[in-house]
C-alpha cells in the first residue's frame, strides 16, 4: 500500500477500508483527483454474483471521501448531505475495481465531488456525485472510537 503525506496512517486499519478492500493508489494535485483500488469481496456480493447496489455507494463514497482527504492534505474530511449514483454494470465478485474520485468544488461550507468505478480495462461499472459539508477529518482518539 502507497503511503504519502495526504494519506491518513490509520487508514489501514480502519473497520469500513478493511470490509471495502481499499488501496489508495494515487492522488493527483491538479486535477483534485484521488486513485484507488477495491478488491471486490464475496460478503459485499449478492446471489446475483455481483455488488449489492447500496455497498457500490461504499466504494463510491470512499473514494470520494479521499479525494477531499488528499486535497486538504489529511485535514479535513467531508461529511455527506447526499450522495446520487448511477448503477451501470453488475461489478462482479473478486472482481479489482478502480476508483477515481475528484473534488469538484470546495468551500468553507459545501463541497460537491464526483467519483466513479472502472473495471481494470476501463470499463465503467458506476458514477456518483456527492454534496458534502467539510468537517475535521475524524480520529480514533478524537471520537472516542480508538480500542
Amino acid at each position: 500500500m502507497t503511503q504519502a503525506i495526504h494519506y491518513p496512517e490509520d487508514a489501514g486499519q480502519s473497520p469500513h477500508t478493511a470490509l471495502l478492500g481499499s488501496e489508495f493508489v494515487s492522488f493527483d494535485a491538479a486535477t483534485q483527483t484521488a486513485t484507488m483500488r477495491f478488491a471486490v469481496k464475496r460478503e459485499m456480493c449478492t446471489w446475483r454474483g455481483g455488488v449489492q447496489g447500496g455497498l457500490v455507494a461504499g466504494y463510491l463514497d470512499d473514494v470520494m471521501g479521499y479525494a477531499y482527504v488528499a486535497a486538504t492534505g489529511g485535514e479535513m474530511a467531508p461529511l455527506n448531505l447526499d450522495i446520487s449514483m448511477s448503477l451501470i454494470r453488475l461489478i462482479p465478485e473478486g472482481a479489482t475495481i478502480i476508483g477515481k474520485g475528484r473534488v469538484v468544488k470546495a468551500g468553507q461550507r459545501v463541497l460537491f465531488l464526483e467519483g466513479e468505478l472502472l473495471a481494470e480495462d476501463g470499463t465503467i461499472y458506476a458514477r456518483s456525485t456527492s454534496t458534502a459539508i467539510p468537517t475535521p477529518r475524524p480520529t480514533p482518539e478524537v471520537t472516542g472510537l480508538e480500542r
